[in-house]
């Protein structure tokens, strides 16, 4: 398929829903579901209003959000609700969509108005995240929650298998990594705990430089783990998304990891 943005197309070219279909590995019975998934509503403006992929994309988060909380809690039947919660934010978080969309070659493929389309809309980590959402949403309507199953572990297998090898959950040492590489300093922890020993409850505050943040648990390591989830996420937000920035170091990271 043409690596161009359909945005320049009034309508998607020869061959083009088989071409998504076997990258999805999905064969839709209603192809203008697909059709709706990839129009971006910049152009829908262009193009008299037609219907964009935010209702698609609404639905297709909750699809998403199920199947890998299902998923979490059969695999998982160990862990508590919070470390499960946070273990379905690092799955389902718009730059690990954004990546598997990248993986699937979906950019090319979504139809962008002229302006997106000029400035690198084809590779924007939320254009991409909110499309590959909207693709999910539109399986689930063409093939119902078994199709949207398949194809949603399908394309976090590899992650989902880390969470078990416990490489997204060590945030403290993410967030070290990613402060030194932003030249900001050694992160410092301070905790607390509170309560009788048999019920304790901790709370951990991390600070790096200005940037702060807390979490809690039952333990002091969750604690620290979730406070320093918070603080990598802000220094991730700070540092932009632009390859080879601080902020697409643990993308890079897990990469090396399935490789490896």
């Amino acid at each position: 398929m043409s690596s161009r943005s359909l945005a320049d197309q009034s309508s998607p070219g020869e061959g083009w829903p088989s071409a998504i279909e076997e990258h999805l590995q999905h064969r839709f019975v209603d192809s203008t579901l697909l059709e709706v998934a990839l129009r971006h509503r910049s152009w829908c403006a262009e193009n008299g209003g037609v219907e964009s992929f935010e209702r698609l994309e609404f639905l297709g988060d909750a699809v998403l959000g199920l199947v890998v909380t299902e998923k979490l809690y059969s695999t998982l039947p160990d862990v508590d609700e919070g470390i499960l919660a946070r273990h379905r934010a690092e799955l389902v978080n718009w730059r690990t969509l954004a990546d598997v969309a990248r993986e699937i070659n979906l950019g090319p493929s979504i139809q962008l108005g002229r302006g997106e389309s000029s400035t690198g809309g084809v590779d924007k980590a939320s254009i991409l995240s909110d499309a590959l959402e909207a693709v999910l949403g539109a399986v689930f309507l063409d093939g119902g929650i078994d199709a949207a199953r398949t194809l949603i572990l399908r394309l976090l297998e590899t992650r989902l298998a880390l969470v078990h090898s416990d490489f997204f959950s060590d945030h403290k040492s993410q967030l070290q990594e990613l402060a030194a590489a932003l030249g900001r300093g050694v992160p410092v922890y301070e905790i607390a705990g509170e309560g009788p020993d048999h019920d304790r409850w901790y709370t951990a505050e991390v600070s790096v430089g200005e940037i702060r943040g807390t979490g809690s648990g039952r333990s002091k390591k969750e604690a620290e783990q979730g406070a320093a989830e918070i603080v990598c996420a802000r220094l991730t937000e700070l540092s932009g998304d632009s390859p080879g920035s601080p902020a697409s170091r643990t993308s890079s990271q897990m990469n090396g990891a399935e490789n490896g």
